[in-house]
């Protein structure tokens, strides 16, 4: 897929995106952060928003959000409640009281935002989109940028330097399926991820990343039908042999996220910790 890379970014400080949006980028770099976590700054018709304040138990990165701002923030937006989007909400809403906005369900039993958006509601600006399939409660966010581009926060569910992890049970690989059929009827211009530079020509990326998908569904259906029963470790080593060792743990639960799909389409079928093929014959 034509993934896109940068240089690393510098750490603390406010990298200009397009007119009244910018980007600090945490320093929690690793294989599924890529350089780190994007906050994003969008100077708003309400006041500054920040998106995304990154991960817990990094004040520096806390602390360059508040010289960016000068505390002046009317809102926090989260797109999802994975720790390294959320984890430095209370540290930055104690420092300037502002309210936070998130999708209406929480993913994570110790979050509740204090504005519960649901999918088309108007926030700051922006559309919220409900895109579940990475997180159960994950959210883009749409704005018209100041010079007229059209914006979509993408945040997890499509990044420009590598797909997406779909982890159950808060990942779904039907939701992620439809969520990504959602973005290719959009027309926005770019898109700006939670990892990672900004994604020209996005729906390129967003169709060769269904295809994808569909083609490794179609591989473990096919192996098991092929060789029988077998475990998501086996279909793992299988069907991700290239993968590097780190993202082994993150494939895997890919697999098992394609196979609870194919189950509830009664094509996998489950024996302990085995998944075998269903026949045609058997399915009707």
């Amino acid at each position: 897929m034509p993934f896109l890379t940068e240089p690393e970014p510098e750490r603390g400080a406010v990298l200009p995106v397009m007119p009244g949006i910018s980007r600090i980028v945490a320093p929690n770099p690793g294989p599924m952060t890529y350089y780190g976590t994007n906050t994003y700054l969008i100077d708003t018709s309400e006041g500054m928003v920040v998106l995304d304040p990154g991960p817990e138990d990094h004040p520096e990165h806390v602390q360059a959000i508040l010289r960016a701002t000068g505390k002046n923030i009317a809102l926090i937006l989260v797109s999802h409640t994975h720790h390294d989007h959320i984890g430095a909400v209370p540290e930055l809403q104690d420092a300037t009281g502002a309210p936070v906005a998130s999708f209406r369900i929480s993913g994570a039993e110790t979050f509740e935002g204090d504005i519960k958006l649901a999918d088309g509601d108007a926030v700051a600006d922006m559309m919220a989109l409900h895109t579940p399939g990475h997180a159960l409660d994950h959210l883009c966010y749409a704005l018209q940028a100041k010079d007229g581009t059209g914006v979509l926060f993408s945040a997890d569910h499509v990044m420009s330097w590598s797909t997406s992890v779909v982890s159950p049970p808060g990942g779904d690989m039907a939701d992620y399926f439809n969520s990504l059929r959602l973005l290719l009827d959009r027309t926005d211009d770019v898109f700006l991820p939670g990892h990672g530079p900004l994604l020209p020509q996005p729906r390129d990326l967003v169709h060769e990343m269904l295809t994808h998908r569909m083609a490794r569904e179609q591989a473990i259906a096919a192996k098991l039908h092929r060789d029988g029963a077998a475990d998501t470790h086996t279909l793992m080593d299988t069907i991700y042999s290239q993968v590097h060792p780190r993202l082994r743990r993150a494939a895997e639960r890919n697999v098992l996220a394609h196979l609870l799909k194919l189950e509830s389409e009664g094509r996998v079928v489950r024996d302990g910790e085995l998944w075998r093929g269903v026949t045609a014959e058997a399915a009707t």
